[in-house]
C-alpha cells in the first residue's frame, strides 16, 4: 500500500503543477474566463478528477491516469484585451493543454499515459464537462458501470468550491436506492464482458488482474456491495480505495470480518506481486498454482454473493 500511496502522491503533485502551467499560459494569451455560478466565489472554476487507480490511491509503476475534467464557467468570453475567446472554448483548450503537457514526448520520456474514456458519454462526450451537466448525466443517463467507476473517483486538484460540488454529486449518486437483482445482473454482465475482452493468458498462467479470483473480481465485489448498500450506510461513500471500503463493509456488518480480511489479504498480495512484475516490465501473470488457494476462496465469495452466477 505504501508504494501505491507514494506513486499516487507523485501523480497528484504533477497534476497540480501541470494545471497551474496550463492555466497561466492560457490566461496570458486569452485572459481569464468569467465564472459566476450559484453565488459562490470561484478561483479557476476548473477541477481535475481522478478515477480508477489514481482515484483509488492504487497506482502501480506502469499505471496510466484515468481523468475527468469539470468546469463551472459562465456564458460569455474571457476578459483578454487582444485574444478573448468563448469561456467554454477556454476550458476545452485548458483540458487539451493539460493532456498535452502530461503526454508530450521529451528526451526523458513522457510523464503519463492519459485515459479520458470515463468522462460523460465516453469518447463521444465533450472533453471538459460543466458541473451541472455532469450531475444531470450521472443522475439520469449514466450506466451502472459508470456508477461503479464513480466509487473510485475523487478530486485531485483545481477549484475548491467545484471539487466540493463534485463530492456532493458523487454522494448523491451512490446513495440512490437500487434493485438488487437488476444490479447483480448488470455487474455480472460487465465483468463477463471485461474478462472476454482483456483476459489473454497461456495455459498454466494466472492473470493477477483479470483472472478468475483475481484483483478485478475483488473490485467488482466491493463495487456491487457499495452500490447496493450505500443508501442505508452512508459511510460507504466516504472512501475510494478497496482496502478501506472492505473495512467499512466489515464494520457495517454487510460482510463478515473474515470475508473482508480474506479479500483484503488477497488484494494486497496480488498488488504487491503486480508491482514487482511491473518493475521487471513483465505482464501481471504468474504460474496458475501459485495463488490457487486465494483464487479459489475469492471465487467462492463471488459465487456466494452473486447467487452462483458467474
Amino acid at each position: 500500500m505504501r508504494v501505491s500511496d507514494y506513486l499516487t502522491e507523485i501523480a497528484e503533485i504533477v497534476l497540480d503543477k501541470v494545471l497551474e502551467l496550463a492555466w497561466n499560459g492560457l490566461v496570458e494569451k486569452h485572459g481569464t474566463p468569467i465564472c459566476s455560478l450559484d453565488g459562490e466565489a470561484w478561483d479557476k472554476a476548473f477541477s481535475i478528477l481522478g478515477y480508477g487507480k489514481l482515484g483509488g490511491i492504487e497506482l502501480g509503476y506502469g499505471s496510466d491516469l484515468d481523468l475527468v475534467f469539470l468546469h463551472a464557467g459562465s456564458h460569455g468570453t474571457t476578459d483578454g484585451e487582444k485574444n478573448p475567446i468563448d469561456n467554454n472554448q477556454f476550458y476545452n483548450r485548458l483540458g487539451q493543454r493539460v493532456i498535452h503537457l502530461l503526454t508530450a514526448h521529451t528526451r526523458a520520456g513522457r510523464a503519463y499515459e492519459i485515459d479520458m474514456r470515463l468522462r460523460p458519454s465516453g469518447n463521444a462526450g465533450v472533453l471538459v464537462s460543466h458541473i451541472h451537466g455532469f450531475q444531470e448525466y450521472q443522475l439520469k443517463t449514466a450506466w451502472t458501470f459508470e456508477h461503479q467507476a464513480l466509487i473510485k473517483a475523487r478530486p485531485i486538484c483545481g477549484d475548491a468550491v467545484l471539487t466540493d460540488g463534485f463530492v456532493d454529486i458523487r454522494r448523491k449518486v451512490l446513495e440512490q436506492p437500487r434493485r438488487s437483482d437488476a444490479l447483480k445482473k448488470e455487474v455480472i454482465q460487465m465483468r463477463q464482458r471485461m474478462r472476454s475482452e482483456l483476459l489473454k493468458t497461456e495455459k498454466g498462467r494466472f492473470d493477477l488482474k483479470q483472472g478468475i479470483g483475481g484483483m478485478v473480481d475483488i473490485e467488482f465485489l466491493v463495487q456491487y456491495l457499495v452500490l447496493q448498500h450505500s443508501d442505508n450506510f452512508n459511510s460507504l461513500t466516504e472512501w475510494t480505495d478497496n482496502v478501506r471500503l472492505l473495512q467499512t463493509l466489515s464494520r457495517t456488518e454487510i460482510i463478515h470480518e473474515n470475508t473482508a480480511h480474506l479479500l483484503k489479504h488477497a488484494y494486497l498480495i496480488y498488488r504487491a506481486v503486480a508491482h514487482q512484475l511491473s518493475l521487471q516490465e513483465a505482464p501481471a501473470q504468474t504460474a496458475s498454482e501459485k495463488f490457487l488457494h486465494l483464487q479459489t476462496r475469492v471465487s467462492e465469495i463471488w459465487q456466494d454473493t452473486f447467487g452462483g452466477i458467474d
